[in-house]
């Protein structure tokens, strides 16, 4: 393309942009209200409640109808709330980082909107641009672009003229002009969105309560129609019957646990906004505690993003640089710093990268130009050397720039006595050659020997050598030099990754690294930092069936296409996959993942949009913190389930056993319904506020294909639900041999144990920790008292009053609710104690 220096007239660009439409990347259009409120309907529990709810409407039970709608509106609108408020703060975050391009139009540079970029515009590049569209480069002054965001790569790459640059990268050094080719979804950036097509599935949880919602729906209307049949054959009016059926059918529902569900995840997601981690949709909390792998990008996510000098080598030392980031905290190690001094002064004036100091209080040393550069300034200025007071020492006189052929830069500098001083940088294998330096054989060799140890490593590595000469040379040539030394250079990790991934194994959670970047590299990132051993393999995914050999622990030179293969491989071996990753080239896996999890600060767009869960600190902490409140989450919904399960299975057997007893109709509908909704209400509601097990995060992961019902918890429900039986029965039966009101007896001491079970299901018992369950329980309690006391209410319920004698002996009895729940957990552990 040979574009003109004026650019695009004003009129060609405004006809340009109505034809091919604006420069923006493929989003997926806002979810209407209606279909929000549609698809929080459609879960399968919400289905059982809308169907109990039509049957008592039909029956005329207008109290228990409003009831069950009032749970079923709550529930829906604090699910569609959060995730309209999650949409909007990702919105606003986009739009704080809405980008613009400078383009020649009219024969003048001006700046506009990237999304108002067009084909053939002619764009001005300047250190620190974001590349606004793929563009074919057409001028160039050591033009070099930062690609991580789109492959992986945390190394800058030169861009001579005639090369192509990508939307979304970034200059790191230089300037240039470059036209554009492509814009929006046809640019590289456009084309990795694109595969975001697959929506996403149910989660664990919503698969499991699928099996929960038909399980219950089922045994449910089986049981009531059994105790309408026996009612009908001994002589009961069909209408009773009939309203009794439909009560225990509501009864053995736990209607709240909808509520329970939602609340948990509500609890969880701003447990998480408080410690800088947006929740898009509220599943994405409990899914967490369902991972057993997490696959990670490694720039950005597991290490800093930014350069640092590690180790620096010259023919008669070496030493280690300590400190992190580009501030000049850190010091020299290993050797005496003054052995490095000419190599770090060299490396400072060869250099065109800034650093800048913070300008507010908590901000950091920030680089302008070249990584790679700025981390030679950053250990220079550990070792004292201000590159400002180096330029007004020796000031830069001529210099050639870096090029992709040469792979060295150079530049001369006026020496304070006379003279000057000709400095070069540049690859190992570019520099020590004997055209270059004059040094014996024998120290290129050493150098070359450990330079290649560096680089096995995963280090980059730069050579640094200077020559003395009399005058400026015309033209600047690279030869007769002398070796200074090298200096090794990688993205370190982060602080806090090790940490993180070291919690992830106790939790039994394994970490795989996914990137794009050498394999050199990341197999030191993740020697490092535990996720591999020195014996472990690392595919290359560039080797043809690479993906074919099985499992890894590292993924390296994975293109984005590559990345969605592994993540379905992982997949489809049973696991629960989380993916973190911040780049273009990860939203993709973001999305194919059970959960995605993205980089708030540094990630792009693509990525946040894709994820589930956006990191505002970009801080992996904070998803090992998530997976332990989502393992919260799911321990307190098999809590509830136990208690909710057990109290409606007691229900019915007290129906379907009391007529053998000689209890004709043991409970009145209304009753039923009673019970339900004092144990079923705020009680139960109140469950899914328990904090975390002690030791949650030192189990495994529960194994996916497990139901929610499973590890031993169906069992529970009967044993505690035959206690519960057994009480209110003998309750009723003493009382009907013994001439006392034995229906409001039973009526009494079956919503007391309920409320005792709740009380025994605590994860820290006898402690204040969850008040809310405390206050729920003893309200529902005073409520239970008033059904048979409060006139009004025992005409309603038809109840009569409990002399104090009757009502303390009922009351004692009742304990044996708490004491089950208790008894239970200690004689029958759940395998994984963080599911108890």
């Amino acid at each position: 393309m040979t574009p003109s220096s004026s650019g695009l007239s004003s009129a060609e660009a405004a006809v340009r942009l109505e034809r091919d439409g604006p420069n923006l990347l493929p989003r997926k259009p806002p979810t209407p209200l209606w279909r929000r409120v549609v698809t929080q309907l459609r879960d399968p529990l919400i289905i059982v409640l809308l169907i109990a709810a039509a049957l008592t409407v039909g029956t005329g039970d207008w109290t228990d109808a409003a009831v069950i709608a009032l749970v079923i509106v709550v529930n829906t609108a604090v699910g569609v709330t959060q995730e309209v408020r999650a949409d909007r703060a990702i919105t606003a975050l986009a739009e704080l980082a809405t980008p613009e391009a400078r383009v020649v139009r009219d024969g003048h540079q001006r700046q506009v909107p990237a999304g108002d970029v067009v084909v053939g515009d002619l764009l001005v590049l300047a250190e620190g641009d974001i590349v606004p569209a793929d563009a074919e480069v057409v001028e160039s002054a050591a033009l070099l672009v930062d690609e991580s965001a789109l492959t992986g790569e945390s190394v800058p790459v030169d861009k001579d003229a005639g090369a192509a640059v990508s939307s979304g990268t970034v200059v790191a050094r230089g300037r240039g002009r470059a036209v554009v080719t492509a814009i929006g979804a046809a640019s590289a950036s456009g084309r990795i969105a694109s595969l975001m097509v697959k929506g996403a599935g149910l989660t664990p949880l919503q698969r499991r309560l699928v099996g929960v919602g038909r399980l219950l729906a089922a045994v449910a209307v089986l049981l009531s129609a059994l105790v309408l049949v026996l009612g009908l054959v001994r002589g009961q009016p069909v209408e009773l019957m009939v309203v009794t059926a439909i009560s225990l059918v509501v009864a053995a529902v736990p209607e709240s646990l909808p509520a329970v569900v939602t609340l948990s995840l509500a609890l969880g997601a701003r447990r998480m906004a408080a410690r800088d981690a947006l929740v898009r949709n509220l599943p994405a909390v409990e899914t967490l505690g369902s991972v057993t792998v997490l696959a990670t990008d490694k720039t950005g996510t597991l290490t800093e993003g930014r350069m640092v000098a590690r180790h620096l080598w010259t023919p008669a030392a070496e030493a280690t640089v300590t400190g992190s980031g580009y501030g000049p905290d850190g010091e020299i190690t290993g050797g005496d710093p003054e052995e490095f001094r000419a190599l770090l002064t060299a490396a400072a004036l060869c250099n065109d990268a800034r650093l800048r100091p913070p300008q507010e209080s908590g901000e950091e040393w920030t680089a302008l130009g070249d990584p790679t550069e700025a981390a030679l300034l950053a250990a220079a200025a550990r070792l004292g050397l201000d590159r400002a007071g180096l330029q007004e020492r020796f000031p830069r006189v001529a210099e050639l720039p870096f090029d992709s052929d040469r792979k060295r830069m150079s530049t001369v500098h006026l020496l304070p006595g006379g003279g000057v001083r000709l400095i070069c940088k540049g690859a190992p294998e570019a520099l020590l050659r004997p055209d270059v330096l004059t040094d014996a054989p024998e120290l290129p060799a050493r150098a070359a020997e450990r330079a290649d140890r560096f680089a096995r490593d995963g280090y980059r590595v730069l050579a640094v050598a200077a020559a003395d000469l009399d005058a400026v040379p015309h033209p600047v040539r690279e030869e007769g030099l002398r070796l200074l030394g090298l200096v090794a250079i990688l993205d370190p990790p982060r602080a806090a990754a090790a940490a993180a991934v070291a919690d992830c194994a106790r939790a039994g959670i394994r970490t795989v690294l996914i990137t794009g970047d050498h394999p050199g590299t990341a197999r030191a990132v993740a020697a490092d930092l535990g996720i591999i051993g020195a014996a472990d393999r690392v595919v290359d995914c560039r080797e043809p069936g690479a993906l074919a050999a099985g499992p890894a622990g590292v993924y390296a030179r994975a293109t984005p296409e590559q990345k969605l293969d592994i993540i379905e491989g992982l997949r489809g071996r049973g696991e629960v996959l989380a993916m973190t990753g911040d780049g273009v080239n990860d939203g993709p896996a973001l999305r194919r993942a059970d959960i995605g999890v993205a980089m708030g600060r540094r990630g792009t767009e693509v990525a946040r949009q894709a994820a589930d869960l956006v990191l505002a600190d970009d801080n992996l902490d904070t998803v090992v913190a998530a997976v332990e409140e989502g393992r919260r989450v799911y321990a307190n919904i098999r809590r509830f389930l136990v208690y909710g399960l057990s109290g409606g299975a007691a229900e019915i057997a007290v129906m379907v056993l009391g007529p053998f007893l000689g209890l004709p109709l043991p409970l009145l509908p209304a009753q039923i319904l009673w019970i339900n909704l004092l144990t079923h209400g705020l009680p139960g509601v109140a469950l899914g506020g328990e904090p975390t097990v002690p030791g949650t995060m030192s189990q495994p992961p529960r194994p996916p294909g497990q139901s929610i019902m499973g590890a031993g918890l169906w069992q529970r429900v009967v044993r505690i639900a035959v206690v519960l039986t057994a009480v209110t029965l003998g309750v009723a039966v003493w009382g009907s041999m013994t001439g006392r009101p034995w229906q409001s007896m039973a009526f009494f001491a079956l919503g007391a144990t309920q409320l005792g079970v709740a009380l025994g299901t605590r994860t820290r018992p006898g402690t204040l920790a969850n008040p809310m369950l405390l206050l729920a329980v003893g309200g529902a309690f005073v409520l239970q008292l008033a059904g048979i006391y409060l006139p009004p209410l025992r005409e309603l319920l038809g109840t009569r009053p409990l002399s104090p004698g009757d009502l303390l002996v009922v009351v004692a009895l009742s304990t044996l609710g708490y004491a089950a729940a208790r008894l239970d957990r200690i004689l029958h552990p759940s395998p994984t104690p963080a599911q108890d």
